[in-house]
């Protein structure tokens, strides 16, 4: 594929705040029966009728959580939804809507927010939500996107993070890993770059761990999965910041312990052969990476023979007293108290 070097850059200046909230929208379809007024008033309007509401916001920023150099604006555009529905999903509740506002600076044309907004539209049409607001400003510096994304339950499906009890079992759903390997490639390749702009990286082997971090895929179907099981669980997270810190949120907020088994921490074998490359310890990777979007959850040893043998789910530990502390068991069966090492935006450099 040729690159254009001259591509069209139609400036933000022309068409005005209302004028480009019309146009990055114009597409977008209303498919919910739960939306009654989408875009194009002062507010929209929303009916869930006899359901409990679910909501959540998360802000990106440029530089902070994304990285233009290698992010293709479609790819953080269907990133930026999937953060938010994550934590939908991770209440045992039906994304349905999403709000989007962004803050960007001057050096980016109208036809690189086309790119964001298609990929937020491929996210909306995939997991059948709602785009029914949001806004649109000038940044000093960068992009910025925020997304509030809405969800609805029955009151007796909802799930928290403080239900579990000792004895429960810890389920993690897919595998753990992959998105922070595939920033590691990401990153290794924009060093080669920038010492050589004209090599083009082969990023064949680091297929399944860039699509991770790139273009990562909440779990929408968890919560049917698990109803269709049978199963409840006594409480639930979705993985953004680690493993380990997860694991931490559900103890504490549960007022328990927690024993976590090394040997069970399900990795891709992309995921190993990439830490092996890297010299990174594979287990650190799932305890620390973040940005996996998998769901975290406990449920009562009475529900095990349901989740058996599931290829989307696996037992990786049980809940203990909170006496007994949170920990690590190795594989030479030793214990390690659990430390939050994961994603912290707040952090001083």
């Amino acid at each position: 594929m040729i690159e254009d070097k001259n591509p069209q850059r139609t400036s933000l200046s022309e068409l005005g705040e209302f004028g480009l909230i019309e146009h990055l929208t114009k597409d977008f379809e209303i498919t919910r029966k739960s939306t009654v007024k989408g875009v194009g008033d002062d507010a929209a309007i929303l009916d869930f009728k006899n359901k409990k509401v679910v909501v959540s916001n998360d802000l990106l920023v440029e530089g902070v959580h994304f990285d233009l150099a290698y992010m293709p604006l479609k790819h953080l555009g269907y990133k930026a939804v999937m953060v938010n529905l994550s934590d939908i999903y991770a209440m045992n509740a039906t994304a349905t809507q999403i709000t989007v506002s962004i803050a960007v600076s001057n050096r980016f044309p109208l036809e690189a927010l086309e790119e964001l907004y298609a990929g937020i539209a491929l996210a909306c049409k995939l997991y059948n939500v709602d785009m029914v607001g949001g806004d649109t400003t000038s940044s000093g510096k960068g992009l910025l996107i925020s997304i509030t994304a809405l969800g609805e339950a029955d009151e007796e499906d909802l799930v928290y993070r403080n239900g579990a009890k000792p004895n429960d079992l810890l389920v993690v759903t897919g595998d753990i890993g992959g998105a922070y390997m595939g920033l590691q490639v990401l990153e290794r390749e924009k060093e080669v770059f920038k010492v050589n702009p004209n090599n083009q990286p082969d990023l064949s082997m680091y297929t399944y761990i860039v699509e991770r971090q790139l273009k990562p895929e909440a779990r929408k179907d968890i919560p049917g999965l698990l109803k269709k099981l049978g199963v409840k669980p006594t409480s639930m997270i979705d993985i953004s910041d680690g493993l380990s810190s997860e694991i931490i949120h559900l103890s504490t907020q549960s007022g328990t312990g927690c024993n976590l088994y090394e040997d069970k921490i399900p990795l891709d074998p992309q995921v190993i052969t990439t830490c092996e490359e890297f010299e990174i310890n594979s287990t650190m990777v799932a305890l620390s990476g973040g940005e996996d979007y998998e769901l975290l959850f406990t449920i009562s040893q009475d529900d095990y023979p349901k989740v058996k043998g599931n290829p989307h789910l696996t037992v990786i530990g049980h809940m203990t007293g909170k006496d007994e502390g949170m920990h690590l068991i190795t594989r030479a069966n030793t214990k390690i108290p659990l430390k939050a090492r994961g994603w912290n935006a707040l952090k001083e450099e």
